[in-house]
């Protein structure tokens, strides 16, 4: 408990103790409403000032309204126990609330540990302490052990164990070397690393997924938007619906039916109606059951980035992949080459230098076999073609690198490979000489993945990819996925999504997964866009709605059934907190409720929709 909760605990059990104590006095009705005045204004102060605020700001109609009418009109009917208790069952729901929210709030606050507090920056020999943010592309920091790694960038000296568990969920420390890439928000457990920063703090890992779990809350669903223009109506509709109930039943029995109108006991029953009425359940729980869907997953390393999307994703029947580094390592692998009319090495050595510029997996997997540093001097008249591959010049030679397309463009005849995988073709000065077998291996949980989508409910998963027809058929097969559309551009990938986009239902939703940033646009046309965190693209990360953190497929199954629950949650909190209201609002009018009823209603209600929302944190064994 914070300060505030402990302050409203001590009133809480200072009224309550005073309200038995003077329900057991008799005295004369001036003394007894003098003394049940004390826990009442106790207890209820913060309330009538919230109220009287309200009415002056000219924002009437809140549940602080409601409860103040309700309370002071019990008390002017001589009801002092009553307006006093509900009163103090009021703040006991509302602390009960304020806990559960701070509870939930202090599960996601787990993963804002991932905030660095400090950088230690080698500067003159010497290691400062500085902020995060005024360090340096380039730098180079020093992470101790204990230490969080404060700025993304590369391991220059030091062997360690990273536990990314605050970032990915994934329990298993990661053991790292020099010259491994590092992110931001993991803690160093073992050795001293000296790491080189390649992003300023604002634009490093840490920072970007700060930035999502901080923003969620401000993409609202259709249930949280629902919610806020039902209490917008729905309280001032109570609220004259209750002056109706006050004043008409007395009225039409003075003047058309010739009986005693009986004031007090209709303006009673208009202020049970009133009690009755105060939307608390619905207008706290809602938000709360989102917020803890959002913390539940960021705990599984599935960053949300609003409630809407996670709904969305509840709807989700149709998944469409991206095969390299999605569904596959990304770690390709020189496997031969073939049908070469100069050496192996030359055929190498001039596509590694066609891709020096490069960074695309296929393009270190060619540098890396070459073995050899790369002089870029040697490069020039660069020229990238979409989809197809390289055109430049290598010690003034045209050097012609890529797939069967690029070699079409430019007129080369080709031999086709025989062997399963990617196939670079070779042209040097408009001749081919040869192409370089590269293969790529599935991802560890990627089949897995696939069947437990399925399971899921998933209708059908899709893959597309830029690679040749024979590797994507042999990988969808291995996955055992049917649909598969091959040697698309990025282009020709958002234009399948929207083909399947036109195939389904109205109701039913699409899911794109996909890493590169030649998937952006596609991320951004899908009903809801999915990147890899971990190894994915910037471009990719930003695109998407959801962020798998430790680039693991079998996580999208998992995001599918969380979000599932906590719509369930959503939903049986609305039905539950509606169908008890009415309910009770039709007893009231009819004069079967009385004041204590209402407690249960309105305090009750919202007790039992928050213990309900917080259901949505525990996701571990979904």
């Amino acid at each position: 408990m914070n300060k505030k909760q402990k302050k409203v605990l001590v009133r809480i059990i200072a009224a309550a103790v005073l309200l038995v104590v003077f329900s057991q006095i008799s005295v004369n009705p001036y003394l007894k409403f003098a003394l049940f005045m004390i826990p009442y204004l106790i207890i209820g102060y913060d309330i009538l000032k919230k109220a009287f605020k309200g009415i002056m700001n000219r924002q009437i109609f809140d549940e602080n309204f409601l409860m103040a009418v309700a309370t002071v009109g019990a008390i002017a009917l001589g009801d002092y126990k009553e307006g006093t208790a509900v009163m103090l069952f009021y703040q006991i729901g509302e602390l009960f609330q304020s806990y559960a929210v701070g509870k939930s709030r202090k599960n996601i606050s787990e993963l804002m540990d991932i905030r660095p507090d400090y950088a230690n920056v080698e500067r003159d020999g010497r290691v400062e302490k500085v902020d995060p943010d005024e360090v340096e592309i380039g730098s180079i920091i020093m992470v101790r052990p204990g230490e969080k790694v404060p700025i993304d960038g590369v391991i220059v000296e030091g062997t360690s164990t990273l536990n990314t568990s605050a970032l990915t969920g994934e329990s298993l420390p990661r053991e790292v070397k020099e010259e491994d890439e590092v992110i931001s928000g993991c803690i160093n457990m073992t050795g001293v690393l000296r790491i080189r920063t390649t992003r300023e703090f604002g634009e490093s890992t840490v920072s970007k997924i700060l930035d999502l779990v901080e923003n969620s809350s401000s993409k609202k669903s259709r249930s949280e938007n629902f919610i806020s223009k039902f209490a917008k109506y729905y309280t001032p509709a109570v609220c004259y619906g209750a002056l109706a109930l006050a004043i008409i039943p007395p009225v039409v029995n003075l003047l058309f039916l010739g009986a005693a109108a009986n004031w007090g006991e209709w303006i009673y029953r208009a202020l049970t109606f009133l009690v009755i009425s105060c939307p608390c359940a619905l207008v706290i729980s809602i938000p709360l059951s989102f917020f803890a869907g959002i913390g539940g997953a960021s705990r599984e390393g599935v960053l949300v980035k609003g409630s809407n999307y996670l709904e969305t994703l509840a709807n989700t029947k149709y998944v469409v992949f991206d095969k390299t580094g999605t569904m596959t390592q990304g770690v390709f692998e020189v496997n031969g080459i073939h049908h070469n009319t100069i050496e192996n090495e030359k055929v190498l050595e001039y596509a590694a230098l066609a891709e020096a510029y490069s960074s695309h997996p296929i393009s270190i997997s060619l540098k890396k076999a070459y073995g050899k540093e790369i002089d870029k001097n040697r490069v020039s008249d660069v020229e990238e073609i979409s989809g197809n591959g390289v055109v430049v010049k290598v010690d003034g030679k045209e050097v012609a690198v890529g797939n069967v397309k690029l070699m079409k463009r430019l007129n080369i005849e080709y031999t086709e490979c025989s062997h399963v995988g990617t196939v670079v073709h070779v042209a040097i000065e408009g001749k081919y000489a040869g192409h370089i077998l590269i293969s790529d291996r599935l991802k560890p949980h990627a089949k897995e993945a696939v069947a437990e989508l399925k399971r899921s409910g998933v209708k059908k998963a899709v893959m597309l990819t830029g690679d040749a027809d024979t590797v994507a058929k042999q990988v969808a097969g291995e996955l055992g996925i049917t649909d598969v559309y091959s040697e698309l551009l990025p282009a020709d990938k958002v234009s399948k999504v929207e083909e399947l986009l036109s195939k389904k239902g109205e109701k039913e939703k699409l899911a794109f997964v996909g890493d590169g940033i030649n998937d952006a646009p596609v991320l951004s046309r899908a009903d809801i866009g999915i990147a890899m965190g971990a190894l994915g693209s910037d471009a990719a990360i930003e695109a998407a709605d959801i962020v798998l953190m430790d680039d693991d497929p079998l996580k999208i199954a998992k995001a599918i059934r969380i979000s599932r629950k906590c719509i369930r949650i959503v939903y049986e909190n609305i039905y539950f907190a509606i169908g008890i209201k009415i309910i009770c609002l039709a007893l009231g009018a009819l004069g079967i409720a009385n004041m204590w009823l209402a407690i249960f209603a309105d305090v009750g209600v919202m007790v039992i929709a928050v213990l309900n929302a917080i259901r949505a944190l525990f996701v571990k064994k979904l």
